[in-house]
């Protein structure tokens, strides 16, 4: 029951109980109740609504920043790692395979807050020693939704 209320939940956080129960085919109480276990045992870490900014007037700008650190003795990655995610501007930090060691999401109003943020604080850090920055110009796809929908072609076939 675990997996498969994760695999609806992932794809519309929003769904009803009700809902969720006639498509497992489950008592409400017992799906109900196993979300709560889920969110008490921290599976289930937050509900959050993907929004598309680009059809708003709101300015944001979004980019990937590769970090190289110096892992510390007996903590590893942990500490540093904790020390980013703590930024607001931070919306997420991965331990990735690679050139780099961390990989860091965030966003902010401009292309120059973003810098600054590297510059000033996290190129100041004292286990930091590269950082590579990526701006994100357009997103055609984001947690599993395309944002990019092609528009069908609307004009009628004419055929001799």
């Amino acid at each position: 029951m675990r997996e498969r209320i994760l695999a609806i939940i992932e794809k519309n956080s929003r769904i009803d109980i009700r809902e969720l129960a006639v498509i497992m085919g489950e008592p409400e109480i017992d799906v109900a109740n196993e979300l709560k276990k889920l969110e008490e045992e921290g599976v289930i870490c937050g509900y959050h609504t993907l929004i598309d900014w680009e059809k708003t007037s709101i300015e944001k700008v979004s980019a990937l920043i590769e970090v190289r650190v110096t892992p510390q003795r007996g903590q590893g990655f942990d500490n540093i790692a904790e020390r980013i995610y703590k930024y607001p501007e931070v919306n997420s930090v991965y331990l990735i395979s690679g050139g780099y060691d961390l990989l860091i999401t965030l966003e902010g109003r401009s292309l120059k807050e973003i810098s600054q943020f590297v510059s000033d604080k996290l190129s100041t850090l004292e286990s930091v020693l590269s950082t590579a920055t990526h701006f994100i110009l357009k997103k055609y796809k984001d947690h599993g939704t395309i944002l990019d929908k092609k528009k069908e072609d609307e004009r009628m076939k004419i055929t001799p």
